[in-house]
């Protein structure tokens, strides 16, 4: 049948009956607070490409999980910005790194917020690369040996959630081992599983001072013209154990997160990266979006496609307004 019979816009009529029939939901407990913390006494630095976001010192980053707390955000996820950086990470695996240092401090202060890690040495590196490398090349199986020392000692210092997002061949494998052995079997791991060569990355990498500094990182990440590879990743890493997994960047992969959700009965996480915020954000800078909704459409669109979970720099201002309600 068809109109008259039929008439869609009765059921848009008003606010109210539009809630009542909203098929997708945004709320603080799909969020996830991305944070990049630094050496120092007290302070924070003003990330350029990324407005609103900071380079945070321990004592400043414990005011940035304190307020996401009260919010309503169930976890957050930490990036080190190390004092030094040499050709094999060091910092990343030292039990007295900055990542390490603050779970400490976070668990300290507010046990019940899920902290969450990320495991990948490019932040540490001299080179950039997030792998190990000799010659010019980035070797695939010692660097899984690095990577799973850096869960452990994420572990150790009270990580309850380790994210792998370097995409070497085999690496969910090796920390799920070295964390079992280690007596750590109940913390789980969340893979970026399905991470492209993307360009959105490039106000992260101002962030964490973590450009190449040869060559680019396409023989590990994955070719943004490619679908089925996903899958395949996806596969291996819960196969390895991945308890989660993520695809990342989110909006231009929408269709991998649907991909994903429709293909594995496990939680599902998308990473609203670094590109997609700063380019909303100097949209509305310029007046040309309407920041708020622009920012609501757009992580709706995240949630709809299939993500259970999404790490975004909004996360703050989206709980404020779920508050609220939920968005929808």
């Amino acid at each position: 049948m068809s109109f008259p019979i039929h008439r869609p816009r009765r059921l848009r009529q008003s606010g109210a009956i539009r809630r009542l029939v909203r098929e997708t939901a945004l709320s603080a407990d799909n969020l996830i607070l991305p944070l990049f913390v630094m050496h120092g006494k007290d302070g924070k630095t003003a990330i350029q490409s990324m407005p609103g976001q900071y380079r945070l010192t321990i004592s400043a980053l414990l005011k940035e999980t304190a307020e996401a707390h009260r919010l309503g955000i169930p976890g957050v996820m930490l990036f080190g910005i190390p004092k030094r950086k040499d050709e094999v990470g060091s910092e990343g695996v030292s039990p007295d790194g900055i990542v390490q240092r603050a779970v400490r401090a976070i668990k300290d202060q507010c046990p019940d917020l899920l902290v969450m890690t990320d495991v990948c040495i490019d932040e540490y590196t001299s080179h950039g690369h997030c792998g190990v490398v000799k010659d010019g090349k980035i070797l695939n199986d010692e660097t899984l040996e690095v990577l799973t020392q850096m869960a452990i000692t994420h572990a150790e210092a009270g990580a309850d959630l380790v994210a792998p997002s370097d995409m070497m061949d085999g690496r969910v494998g090796a920390i799920r081992k070295g964390l079992d052995e280690n007596s750590h079997e109940a913390v789980p791991i969340l893979s970026y599983a399905a991470k492209y060569a993307s360009c959105f990355y490039a106000p992260f990498r101002d962030a964490a001072e973590s450009s190449p500094q040869f060559g680019d990182r396409k023989t590990y990440q994955m070719d943004v013209a490619n679908r089925r590879e996903a899958l395949n990743e996806v596969a291996l890493d819960i196969e390895e154990g991945a308890d989660i997994v993520m695809v990342k960047p989110a909006l231009s992969f929408l269709d991998i997160i649907r991909d994903v959700k429709d293909a594995f009965e496990v939680p599902v996480a998308a990473y609203q990266v670094s590109g997609e915020y700063a380019m909303i954000k100097a949209a509305a800078e310029k007046g040309w979006l309407d920041e708020a909704r622009a920012m609501s459409e757009s992580l709706l669109s995240i949630r709809r496609a299939g993500a259970d979970m999404i790490l975004t720099y909004f996360a703050k201002e989206v709980a404020r307004i779920v508050g609220k309600g939920p968005i929808g």
